[in-house]
C-alpha cells in the first residue's frame, strides 16, 4: 500500500484541523506504515521532579500514531484513538521528544500499530505504547 499523504500534506492537514497543536509536531520522516515525529516540549510540558509529563508523552504518542494512520488513508479527521496502553519506561530528559509510529495492521474499520518514545539523543526509548484507532466508515450520499 501507498502513501496517501506526503509530509507537506499531512502536515497542513494537523494544522487545519487541530490549530491549538500549531507548531507542536514536526514529522521527521514519513514512509508507508512508517511514521518519524518530533514533539517540541516547553515548560507547559514538565512536571514536578524536572521530567516531561505522562500526559505530554501520551499527546506525542497519540498524534505520532493518528499521523501515521492518515498518511496510510488519506484525510479523515474523525478516525479517532478506541485504545491505547503505554509502558513508561524510563525518566525522559527535558529534551524534545521523538516518536517512531508503526501500522502493524490496517483494515478497514481499525488501525493496528505502536510508537516508540525517546527523549531527543537518547538511545534507550523512554516509553512504548500500542494504539488502536477507529476508522470512519465512507458516507454514502444520497439522491
Amino acid at each position: 500500500m501507498t502513501l496517501k499523504m506526503t509530509i507537506p500534506e499531512v502536515s497542513q492537514f494537523i494544522d487545519d484541523v487541530f490549530p491549538q497543536m500549531m507548531g507542536a509536531f514536526e514529522v521527521l520522516e514519513l514512509e508507508p506504515y512508517r511514521l518519524k515525529l518530533r514533539m517540541k516540549i516547553t515548560e507547559d510540558h514538565v512536571r514536578p521532579g524536572g521530567t516531561v509529563s505522562g500526559p505530554a508523552m501520551f499527546t506525542a504518542v497519540d498524534c505520532a500514531y493518528y499521523i501515521a494512520t492518515l498518511a496510510m488513508i488519506g484525510p479523515q479527521a474523525l478516525t479517532v484513538t478506541t485504545n491505547c496502553a503505554i509502558d513508561f519506561m524510563r525518566k525522559p530528559e527535558l529534551t524534545d521528544l521523538i516518536a517512531e509510529a508503526r501500522v502493524l495492521k490496517l483494515g478497514k474499520v481499525l488501525s493496528v500499530g505502536d510508537v516508540m518514545l525517546y527523549s531527543e539523543g537518547q538511545a534507550e526509548p523512554v516509553a512504548h505504547a500500542n494504539l488502536t484507532y477507529s476508522i470512519p466508515k465512507p458516507r454514502v450520499k444520497l439522491g
